[in-house]
């Protein structure tokens, strides 16, 4: 059965993993969280959800390479748990280099869902999106309209 200390423990090793990330430590971030063999993740750049079998040790390093000298924070919104799923809705908060840009804030509202492996709690899906400032319909409009994948 869940408890509050269930979902206490899985925003601390959330947060611990993401500052790891945000320092480009993915080493640390995927020894932290354990990805379900049947995760997608839906990135903040949009595009093809991946899946967990595409985290090759190479992708992983990659994703080390593109994260550099960062901060990150966390604000929970909301959490549901249940005996075998725990959802965590949260606005994660960086300021950090992505993919060779210069450092700036980055805040994500982002869903976590996890699943209950034995007495551990694998990630199952993770689905982030740039939005926490809000758009304007207009805006939101463009982006739905949009085919290409850049």
């Amino acid at each position: 059965m869940h408890t509050d200390k269930d979902v206490a423990a899985l925003l601390t090793q959330h947060a611990d993993a993401n500052r790891a990330l945000m320092r480009g430590d993915s080493e640390t971030y995927f020894a932290l969280v354990s990805l379900t063999d049947d995760f997608t993740l839906m990135s903040p750049f949009g595009g093809t959800p991946s899946r967990g079998s595409e985290y090759s040790p190479e992708r992983i390093a990659a994703m080390g390479r593109f994260f550099r000298n960062g901060t990150f924070g966390q604000e929970l919104v909301e959490a549901y748990a249940s005996d075998g799923m725990a959802v965590l809705a949260v606005i994660e908060r960086a300021h950090v280099e992505v993919g060779g840009l210069p450092a700036q804030d980055w805040a994500l509202r982002v869903t976590l869902v996890y699943r209950r492996d034995g007495s551990n709690w694998r990630l199952v899906h993770r689905h982030a999106d740039p939005l926490v400032g809000g758009i304007s319909l207009e805006e939101s409009a463009a982006l739905g309209r949009r085919t290409s994948q850049t």
